[in-house]
């Protein structure tokens, strides 16, 4: 259908019920520390993405707020470290389903600069279990992170490519 929703058909009624469908936009950051990138792995409080999976630092902007002013917050609650910079690199959209909920999200990606520390979760049954800095080399398996880490590591990826001239 052009609405880009389905139509299921109500047992026992006659009526038809559009699946419960959640728009998010969502900012992240791209931060790294030498040949090492910020990442925090899902909490089970994950809206969107499965928990266990690495993801980006970051996440859903809340009415009337500025996305880098959402990146700011979202990082001091995931990784305790302050955002001192953020460049806008690129945007993506993700479908994904959890919980019965089908999910459109639009995630806007930053080149961050952070204040040093080690990172460190200061929310509280937040989306995220803890937060760390990750070895690139060590994330080359991308089943073991969100589509948008994913996305942001062959990003990474092309840029080494384009610096070393290959």
């Amino acid at each position: 259908m052009a609405s880009g929703f389905r139509l299921t058909p109500v047992q026992g009624g006659t009526g038809l019920v559009r699946p419960q469908v959640r728009t998010r936009i969502s900012a992240y950051a791209i931060a790294m520390d030498d040949d090492r990138l910020l990442l925090a792995p899902l909490s089970d409080a994950s809206p969107v993405f499965t928990p266990g999976l690495w993801h980006l630092p970051g996440g859903g902007i809340d009415p009337g707020e500025q996305p880098v002013e959402a990146l700011t917050r979202e990082l001091l609650e995931e990784t305790g470290l302050e955002l001192v910079g953020a460049r806008l690199l690129d945007a993506r959209t993700y479908s994904a389903q959890r919980n019965g909920i089908s999910w459109s999200l639009t995630a806007l990606f930053y080149a961050a600069s952070l204040k040093g520390g080690a990172p460190t979760v200061t929310e509280v049954d937040g989306s995220t279990e803890t937060a760390a800095w990750v070895p690139l080399r060590d994330i080359r398996d991308t089943a073991v992170l969100s589509p948008p880490a994913a996305d942001a590591a062959h990003m990474l990826d092309r840029s080494w490519k384009r610096i070393q001239g290959r």
